[in-house]
């Protein structure tokens, strides 16, 4: 018979709770990645609105819903609940699978957590000013987005949630709960709870970003989990309890039912880490385990060229990669629709290899249409390199290696070209952060006048200017 007694608090709530609300972060390299992560990240959403298929999901749930000091969506006129405000823009940020990447055990995406973070923000800003007291600044929501990075990133470092058939944004919606409830002042007792409500919830199935089921939820998906953390922390604030052992508890908590039976384990406590080390997309709209591959191919499109020869006269590409990069987007056969493509690295290969690009647009109907790409996709075989799949788990490299090699038709074997690691990796900050805020320029030039572009840019690009600004007026500036 089981004892009905309450138990201790699951440390690992604990810890992530106690991190959240009390951890006072002084990296200014944390603080500065963190801006470069807000504008970028903000860019991927203005350029989602050029897409149909995202903006139709976007808006209040009932037409003509007016809420009063409610949080705007950057790029839209909407101004929304924060609940629905959180879901528009991690929906948007996300969908062309363009924003920050973290990899590890699991992977994911930490700059999601910023739809639950920015939505949160706005919204008490503009209440707090409605009722004459001082708003929240930017720097609130830089120092909720690093904690967000590190709740996510930290427990992603040895925890792995693809290997249970898990998407990884039950860890946005962890992060950013925790995140939230710091914003929404809770005390520390209404954020156990609410964290623990968030474990407790039902988590998604990867089974969206898979063949043969690969589709449209793997852009939402992070919208819907930060929607869902604003819910569960409004709900910690009315006094809703929470669920000590939510984790812990024999039979009935995630570890036995959604794990495995196995708890969480950790490679080092919560700090800045994380943002320090954010890996940016920066130049391809590509899953980050080809982001490699498709500078390889970009080098070899322009080697064919000077060589008088085009995608035609290859007969053979081997791509010698990592182990992750197998498991995720190693595909063959049809590909249905913009997310399959997006997560199939012979498709990412293929596309620079005959166009010399590779851009969101690529991956829609009419590009995939052209017949050489499948053609190319049949000639593609990837194998594993276990130095690679070290090197990606080793936490002072963290590489995403791949190799191509490319035989013609004629017999010619080209010099294999190798790319370690990213142009949005650490080691390579100084070549990626001027293409960085180039890429953020491009994106504002998408949605707003020039005069307007400019009032963003002189409020962004400076740290110490961006982090006094209220909330509210800052957000103001992205209204279409």
């Amino acid at each position: 018979m089981s004892s009905a007694s309450r138990p201790e608090w699951d440390q690992v709530m604990v810890d992530i709770v106690d991190y959240a609300l009390q951890y006072n972060i002084t990296s200014p390299l944390a603080y500065d990645t963190a801006r470069h992560c807000l504008i970028d990240t903000l860019g991927c959403g203005l350029e989602a609105l050029e897409y149909p298929a995202c903006t139709k999901l976007l808006g209040p749930i009932v037409d003509g819903t007016v809420v009063p000091n409610g949080a705007k969506v950057p790029g839209t006129q909407f101004q929304l609940d924060p609940v629905k405000a959180a879901f528009d823009i991690g929906s948007i940020v996300r969908w062309l699978d363009f924003n920050d990447t973290w990899l590890a055990a699991e992977w994911g995406h930490p700059s999601d957590n910023l739809g639950a973070i920015l939505a949160t923000a706005d919204w008490l800003s503009r209440s707090a000013v409605a009722a004459g007291k001082p708003p929240l600044t930017m720097r609130d929501v830089l120092t909720a987005m690093i904690k967000a990075h590190e709740i996510q990133g930290c427990i992603a470092l040895e925890n792995s949630f693809n290997k249970v058939g898990l998407d990884h944004v039950v860890l946005v919606k962890v992060a950013s709960t925790a995140v939230v409830s710091l914003m929404l002042g809770l005390s520390r007792q209404e954020t156990l709870n609410a964290v623990s409500l968030a474990w407790v919830d039902g988590q998604s199935l990867r089974t969206y970003r898979h063949a043969p089921n690969t589709g449209s939820r793997k852009s939402w998906a992070a919208g819907d989990a930060t929607s869902r953390a604003v819910r569960l922390a409004l709900m910690a604030k009315t006094g809703e309890m929470g669920y000590p052992s939510a984790l812990s508890a024999p039979t009935w908590g995630f570890y036995d039912v959604s794990f495995k039976g196995q708890p969480f384990r950790f490679q080092r406590p919560y700090g800045s880490y994380v943002m320090e080390n954010i890996l940016f997309k920066i130049s391809f709209p590509a899953e980050f385990h080809s982001q490699t591959a498709v500078e390889c191919a970009m080098a070899l499109h322009q080697k064919l060229i000077q060589a008088g020869k085009s995608s035609a006269d290859i007969r053979k590409i081997t791509i010698r990669t990592h182990e992750a990069c197998i498991r995720i987007i190693d595909k063959k056969g049809p590909l249905n629709n913009p997310a399959d493509r997006d997560h199939c690295i012979q498709y990412m290969v293929a596309v620079p290899l005959i166009f010399g690009r590779l851009t969101a647009a690529d991956y829609e109907d009419d590009i995939a249409a052209d017949t050489r790409i499948d053609a190319l996709r049949e000639k593609i075989i990837c194998t594993e390199d276990p130095t690679f799949t070290a090197s990606y788990h080793n936490p002072e490299e963290r590489s995403i290696a791949n190799a191509l090699t490319v035989e013609l038709n004629d017999g010619t074997i080209m010099d294999e070209v190798v790319c370690e690691y990213p142009i949005g990796h650490k080691r390579r900050r100084n070549e990626g952060i001027p293409l960085l805020e180039a890429k953020f320029r491009k994106n504002l030039s998408r949605r707003f006048p020039a005069e307007q572009q400019q009032r963003i840019l002189d409020a962004s690009m400076g740290q110490q200017v961006l982090e006094r600004m209220p909330v509210q007026e800052y957000v103001d500036l992205y209204v279409a």
